[in-house]
């Protein structure tokens, strides 16, 4: 990995770190990290502060992935855009900023996929809300969408590092979800029932 590599990739994940679920809730003089589950990912400041509220987050996680993933692209090469999408990931899970507790990665996944092969980053977002109203759980789409990725990456022609970045990806947001993971196993997971948008 050469030096402008390591820049984009590490440059990725200060974007990454940038928590859009702690900034909002901050502005507004709460502490996400005191309400809900204590996650500051999406689906807490959903239920913690409603749907306009999460909408922000959600656009602003997006975006710090499509962010990363453009400069790896534009300044070094597709490979780079998938290291640098997969470092702003982790920066959403693990953010320097903020202590080191994150968000599950969900959505900066999601803008990292939109940047480098739009039309599947749509398809898994369409798929994503279709399964969010099909099982009324957040993790659930989840967890089914990104266990698609590196599957559908290969379909749509990638080869080499793009799915050594994008599988290492896959494995982080599940290793994220393994909360949840258990709540299902054991029929305790919470239901988005009242909180569909």
């Amino acid at each position: 990995m050469d030096v402008t590599t390591v820049v984009v990739v590490v440059a990725g994940y200060l974007f990454g770190s940038l928590d859009f679920g702690v900034i909002v809730a901050r502005l507004r003089g709460i502490d996400i990290y005191s309400m809900g589950s204590g996650n500051p990912g999406a689906s807490n400041v959903l239920r913690s502060m409603g749907r306009g509220i999460a909408a922000i987050v959600v656009l602003g996680d997006i975006g710090k992935g499509v962010g990363a993933a453009a400069l790896g692209e534009l300044v070094v090469g597709e490979a780079a855009g998938f290291a640098a999408g997969a470092a702003a990931v982790v920066g959403h899970c693990f953010p320097v900023w903020h202590g080191l507790r994150g968000g599950k990665g969900v959505a900066a996944a999601a803008g990292m996929t939109l940047w480098l092969e739009p039309l599947l980053g749509v398809a898994m977002l369409l798929a994503w809300m279709v399964l969010l109203v099909l099982t009324k759980r957040a993790s659930v789409a989840s967890l089914i969408v990104v266990s698609a990725f590196v599957p559908s990456l290969v379909a749509f022609g990638h080869r080499d590092w793009a799915l050594v970045w994008a599988a290492a990806t896959t494995l982080l947001v599940m290793a994220r979800h393994h909360g949840n993971i258990r709540r299902l196993l054991t029929g305790v997971e919470h239901t988005m029932e009242n909180d569909l948008p």
